[in-house]
């Protein structure tokens, strides 16, 4: 299941650093990005909201 925060859906995108090894990154977006697939919010992690702009973000726990 993926999770959904009101209208913007939570992706994952892995990336490789230079020198280190690779990071997964989590976005929310209202629309389908170039890259990333949807995923289910990691235990680790809870969302909050910015707000001034009113976008979720994650936090770890």
């Amino acid at each position: 299941m993926v999770h959904m925060y009101e209208k913007w859906t939570l992706y994952k995108q892995d990336i490789k650093l230079k020198h280190r090894r690779d990071k997964t990154i989590y976005f929310f977006t209202k629309r389908k990005p170039k890259r990333g697939t949807p995923c289910n919010l990691p235990d680790e992690y809870m969302v909050l909201v910015n707000e001034r702009i009113g976008l979720p973000y994650l936090k770890e726990k």
